[in-house]
């Protein structure tokens, strides 16, 4: 057998849970009918792609190349910025079904370019252009033509001219099903110099700290995975409160432990009601809500 053949059987038969963490975080949540407490079943306009970086999703998240646990109680995903655009890059952008000419529609370049069965390793690709992202125009453009006429795309405003852009790869590898490694590799595709800030910033500062000192610079805080409320839509500085070292954690190890034990009481239940010999126990398939 292979050591991925291995991972699926020690999957199906729940010894090791390789397929908890996976590419289970959608690329965006907003605009969705599971996000809509409008009074009037107004999905789109009720949360559209501009109040995203600014509201609290209620039932799921959303990022850029991300992964979560299966349950989404724990979520990682990239925040990109280029120093040109108005607001952090960390959803995919598109047009809400009154806004496309032909409906809802994604306006970003992405690709899910491997992934193991058992997602011990995955990888994804993303486009990022270094001139300032042309929502407006996107917006505008596709709101003036009718059914038709051909949709106004990315690649049609020009921000990809002269390859001016950014690849960003991503990749995941699992060492074991709760030690995921992390690698970014970005590509300047362009014929001159840009920035882009992935982490942290020049000065070694991290947006989502702001103006606290003791984060930015403290090594023994600096390197912490804050979860805040809120996030500011301009500078991407944390807002509201941060539960890091507070009750959110504590509850987040209780939800933890609480689903490893009912994972060990199912398994041992499975095993004490095991099936006829050559039938298939039920797979350790994702379970997303």
């Amino acid at each position: 057998m292979t050591k991925e053949e291995i991972r699926l059987a020690e999957s199906r038969t729940r010894k090791k849970h390789w397929k908890r963490w996976g590419p289970y975080l959608s690329e965006r949540a907003w605009g969705t009918v599971r996000e809509d407490y409008s009074p009037h079943g107004n999905a789109w306009e009720y949360l559209p792609h501009d109040h995203a970086r600014s509201r609290a999703y209620r039932w799921n998240e959303d990022g850029l190349a991300g992964i979560s646990d299966r349950r989404q109680m724990t979520c990682f995903a990239l925040a990109l910025w280029n120093e040109r655009d108005p607001i952090l890059k960390e959803r995919i952008f598109g047009l809400t079904g009154n806004e496309g000419n032909h409906g809802e529609d994604a306006k970003e370049y992405y690709f899910y370019l491997e992934s193991t069965p058992s997602h011990s390793y995955m990888k994804y690709l993303y486009k990022y252009p270094q001139a300032e992202f042309p929502y407006a125009k996107l917006v505008e453009e596709n709101r003036l033509r009718d059914k038709s006429q051909p949709e106004f795309e990315l690649l049609d405003t020009g921000v990809f001219d002269e390859d001016r852009y950014f690849d960003v790869f991503v990749e995941y590898a699992k060492a074991d099903i709760e030690d995921i490694l992390i690698k970014i590799t970005v590509t300047n595709r362009g014929p001159q110099a840009a920035n882009l800030r992935v982490l942290r910033d020049e000065k070694g500062r991290r947006p989502v700290f702001g103006n606290l000192e003791k984060f930015q610079t403290n090594p023994h805080w600096r390197d912490l995975p804050l979860f805040h409320e809120y996030f500011h839509g301009d500078s991407g500085s944390g807002v509201g409160a941060s539960h890091q070292t507070g009750w959110t954690g504590v509850v987040t190890k209780l939800m933890q432990q609480s689903g490893e034990s009912r994972e060990r009481r199912n398994s041992e239940t499975a095993v004490a009601t095991a099936p006829a010999s050559g039938s298939r126990p039920r797979e350790d398939a994702p379970v997303l809500t």
